[in-house]
Formats: structure tokens, C-alpha cells, sequence
């Protein structure tokens, strides 16, 4: 089905990053600037929803979307907009954290364990993340009796063995979401997501989810698919999403995002 080239029909767009705005050299081309740009002067609000910590997102982020956008970090858990006095963070329990710990240390030896606090990552194994994670930087490291202390705003863990017997165990106490081609396992407090988030901004805001845009390309961008009237998967995205979407734009090295809104907004 092909997307109505109505401006009317669209109260809002909300953009993924990784493999969506951000091409594969985690740049915003300037063609994808400055179409958003173009929208925003419309009035339409632009949200970035993705599962990124604040500090990676201005690394990567212009500052014009900075200045212009509500961003959404790490598939939810925080929402930060400052013109809108916007700063909602939802952690996940320490108890649930020790529980993690405890279950990969005896089932998953060879995990990778790192986890998100506001702005701040940790881990307790002295380990190289910038090879798999595409970050300049490394997470701090503490000594595991603080860690299990925590009340992460996300939970990152990689080398699983397991995946489904790992999901089996928390996912009825915690948002479990698989990535990066299963490469990486998310969590967030149980009833936070990339949807909750943008069903939360829709009603303060006042626009319409059937009337939102949304780009995406990964597993976490499943919901918001499921949610948002209008979705549009680039087209590196999974098959899960390109099944459902409206329409299917070029990838992310191809001004995927640009080339719907241009057509979309004349």
C-alpha cells in the first residue's frame, strides 16, 4: 500500500538512528537535515526515538535536531525535551539487576555485562565494547557488589548462548529485546519502550498516533510500527517490519528519510 501524499494526514514523524537517520558512517546527510528542518518549520513535531544514551546521541546528532527535536533514549527509559520541561526517566529495580547478574555468571559464562545509568555506563569486566558497539568509548568499570547496587535505565548484555532460555527467565518481568542480528540483547523496566514513550508524548501533545509518521529498521522498532498509523521501513530494515509497513523507502546511504518526506511534503 502506498502512502497518501496528504501534509494533512501527518500530525508528527519519528525518526530511528541507528541504520535509519544515521547513515553508515553514523552521520545525518545534509539532504535528511534539511528535510527535517523543513517539516519542523510546518509545525510538525519530530521525535527521535532510539536506543541510544544521551552522550552517543550528541555525539552523532547536528545540533539543529538537538535544538528542534524530543528525543527519546534507550528505547524509552528516558525522554528528555527541554523547551517542553521534558525529563522522565523509568529505571529497572536493583533486585532484578542482581538477578541478571547472578543468572549469566552461572548459565552464561562468557557474557557480555554492561549497563546504563542516566548518562553513565559500567560494566565489570575489562573488556574492548568499541569493536561491537561502534562507540568511541569504553563503559567505567566497578567492582560487581556495586553494580548489583544499581538501578540501570538499561541493561546491555552480548555473547548469550542462549538467547530464548534468557528471554524465557525475565521476559515476564522486563522489556528483553533482541538486535544488531541477535548480536545484542536490550532491557528496559517491564512496560517500557519506544511505543510507551511515543503514546505518552502523543497524548501530552495533543497529535495523533494514527497520523504519525515513523522510520524504522530494527526489531526495536517493531512496536511503533504496530503503534504509529504511517510507518515507513528503509530499505536495509528486517523483514518483520518491512511486512507491516506502509511503505518501503531506500536505505539509510540513500537518503531513505529525505526521499519520503520530500515526496511526502512536496
Amino acid at each position: 500500500m502506498r502512502v497518501l501524499t496528504d501534509r494533512n494526514k501527518v500530525d508528527a514523524v519519528v525518526l530511528d538512528l541507528d541504520g535509519t537517520l544515521l547513515n553508515s558512517d553514523k552521520k545525518v546527510s545534509n539532504r535528511n537535515l534539511d528535510s527535517i528542518i523543513e517539516i519542523h518549520k510546518l509545525g510538525i513535531p519530530i521525535i527521535i526515538a532510539t536506543a541510544r544514551p544521551p552522550r552517543t546521541v550528541k555525539e552523532f546528532l547536528p545540533k539543529e535536531l538537538h535544538e528542534v527535536a524530543i528525543i527519546v533514549f534507550y528505547n524509552g527509559a528516558l525522554i528528555i525535551n527541554n523547551p517542553l520541561q521534558l525529563n522522565e526517566h523509568y529505571s529497572i529495580d536493583s533486585t532484578i539487576n542482581q538477578q541478571i547478574i547472578e543468572y549469566l555468571i552461572t548459565n552464561e559464562p562468557e557474557h557480555l555485562f554492561s549497563i546504563e545509568v542516566n548518562d553513565t555506563w559500567y560494566s565489570y569486566k575489562d573488556i574492548d565494547y568499541r569493536s561491537f558497539t561502534k562507540v568511541s568509548e569504553n563503559p567505567e568499570i566497578i567492582e560487581i557488589v556495586e553494580i548489583k547496587l544499581k538501578s540501570p535505565t538499561k541493561i546491555l548484555v552480548s555473547n548469550l548462548k542462549n538467547i530464548e532460555d534468557f528471554t524465557k527467565k525475565f521476559g515476564d518481568k522486563l522489556e528483553v529485546i533482541n538486535t544488531d542480528s541477535n548480536q545484542l540483547t536490550q532491557i528496559m523496566r517491564l512496560g517500557i519502550s519506544k511505543e510507551s514513550a511515543i503514546a505518552n508524548l502523543a497524548e501530552r501533545l495533543e497529535f495523533s498516533l494514527e497520523k504519525t509518521m515513523v522510520f524504522g529498521d530494527d526489531f526495536n522498532d517493531l512496536g511503533l510500527f504496530k503503534l504509529c498509523g504511517i510507518p515507513i521501513a528503509m530499505d536495509n530494515s528486517i523483514d518483520e517490519l518491512k511486512s507491516i509497513a506502509k511503505e518501503i523507502t531506500t536505505s539509510n546511504d540513500e537518503d531513505g528519510v529525505a526521499n519520503i518526506l520530500e515526496k511526502f511534503f512536496n
